[in-house]
């Protein structure tokens, strides 16, 4: 009645050798020359280091005799003005403010750090906070101007924690894969930081930046923190397809719009430091990373779902399987859209309570110089996004039936050649399981294999699909 198997768990099959063999080279003929064409854009592409005649003052550089030093706030009081020492001693009634006594970190005495009004009226300065100020008692002794203004806040210890604590988290979750993901997120702001920025600031083609540099980022992250397979690459593909339309329309509603940056200070700085500088290729270059992120989670969640609703039911047909994909697409899609309006109208909180304070209508206000590059680069990138997820979820089951299932010639019974599935077996060992419900042909047994199965892809889920079938437990394949 039994009869064993020989092979271990999670080790593939010929099969499944096969099938993954398959995958992999239909998947390499597309993206090696896409890969080879982003490497070549980003050698031509690559900045000279020299960033011309661009000349911008340090607002952290002092003048000689100037220092920025460091302390600890002793105590906090309101006082005479440090800057109103002179009618003091004229005898003049001087007017107050908060005045920080420090403790230099260099050591010595206590100073008397004013404190400017827009800050103190905040009054987050406490005693124990470390602070910078300006040292000016070398050149301003007996002017009546104050010795020492503060100038920031010490945030290196909170923002420290923060990070050591959100490592520790993704690694504690996520495990290797976090660990990688962490790692290759230290590698995209590389080619941000030598590539893209340094090209932006030597004029090259902000489309062109940003779709190569994009393209480099988005290659290297995925395979790095998701590994080398065809479940990956599938969601690669959907992601450079977000991406193209992406560029298209950021290209289009950047000169449509005339988004121009000069209601935005940082940018007026840059307008007015070189002739050379494109605010609105600037522009157009952020609209096209902005999206990266949430545009990579989408992709390799489709995709992923794809291979896992596979493994449940290795004969659905690529019609409902690309069905039942979609219905977590839409799901996604939606919850998707309110995390890029959310995250882009949290970034830009104080601009809208400005704005919200003018005596404007709505449409105004949203077409505002102040907030129509927030508005398109949401608009922008929603599009892109939910167009992404239709082409990953079709290019997945393309692949997934392309590469997966085999049947045995004696018994008919289908295999799951899923490449990344992680569980192998023959056709004895995998009987046919009913549809699951997220079919429109479900079972009893094909619901009942979901119901109980714990979540696709897991070891409960694939003893939940032999248990469905009827198996006698010896003649099962082990988990």
């Amino acid at each position: 009645m039994g009869h064993s198997h020989s092979h271990d768990a999670g080790t593939p099959t010929r099969a499944a050798l096969a099938a993954r063999r398959r995958a992999n080279r239909l998947l390499t003929m597309i993206l090696v020359p896409l890969g080879l064409l982003a490497v070549a854009g980003m050698i031509a592409l690559w900045p000279s280091g020299q960033p011309g005649e661009i000349t911008i003052a340090d607002p952290y550089a002092t003048a000689e005799g100037v220092s920025i030093d460091t302390g600890s706030v002793q105590r906090v009081v309101i006082d005479d003005c440090p800057s109103s020492a002179t009618l003091t001693e004229a005898g003049v009634q001087a007017p107050q403010c908060q005045v920080a006594h420090v403790l230099p970190s260099a050591g010595g005495a206590a100073v008397a750090v004013e404190v400017p009004p827009e800050v103190a009226k905040t009054n987050a300065i406490e005693a124990g906070d470390s602070i910078r100020y300006l040292n000016l008692e070398g050149v301003m002794v007996d002017s009546g101007a104050p010795p020492y203004i503060f100038m920031d806040f010490v945030r290196s210890v909170p923002i420290a924690a923060l990070a050591v604590l959100y490592a520790g988290v993704v690694i504690a979750v996520a495990r290797w894969r976090g660990l990688r993901a962490l790692i290759g997120l230290g590698g995209a702001y590389a080619v941000l930081a030598g590539f893209i920025l340094p090209g932006l600031v030597e004029g090259k083609p902000p489309l062109l930046l940003g779709l190569v540099g994009s393209s480099v980022i988005m290659i290297g992250v995925l395979y790095f923190a998701h590994g080398f397979s065809a479940r990956t690459s599938t969601a690669l593909l959907g992601t450079l397809f977000g991406l193209g339309i992406t560029a298209g329309l950021a290209a289009w509603a950047t000169d449509a719009a005339h988004l121009i940056g000069v209601d935005n200070e940082n940018a007026y700085t840059l307008i007015n430091a070189s002739d050379e500088l494109s605010i609105s290729g600037i522009i157009l270059c952020g609209l096209i990373i902005s999206g990266l992120g949430v545009l990579n989670d989408v992709t390799i969640t489709q995709s992923s779902a794809v291979w896992e609703m596979y493994e449940l039911a290795p004969g659905a047909s690529a019609r409902r399987l690309f069905a039942g994909a979609m219905r977590v697409g839409r799901d996604h899609i939606a919850s998707t859209v309110y995390t890029i309006a959310f995250a882009y109208a949290g970034a830009a909180l104080p601009v809208l309570i400005l704005v919200s304070l003018y005596d404007r209508t709505l449409v105004e206000t949203l077409t505002s110089g102040e907030l129509a590059e927030e508005v398109v680069r949401t608009l922008v990138g929603s599009i892109g996004l939910v167009l992404a997820i239709p082409v990953t979820t079709a290019v997945a089951v393309l692949v997934v039936k392309a590469v997966g299932l085999t049947r045995s010639p004696d018994s008919g019974d289908p295999y799951s050649g899923d490449p990344d599935s992680g569980i192998s077996g023959t056709a004895a060992d995998l009987q046919p399981v009913a549809e699951p419900a997220w079919l429109p042909a479900d079972t009893a047994a094909g619901a009942a294999a979901v119901a109980g199965s714990g979540g696709p892809g897991t070891r409960r889920s694939a003893r939940a699909r032999r248990a469905a079938s009827g198996v006698p437990a010896e003649d099962q394949a082990p988990d």
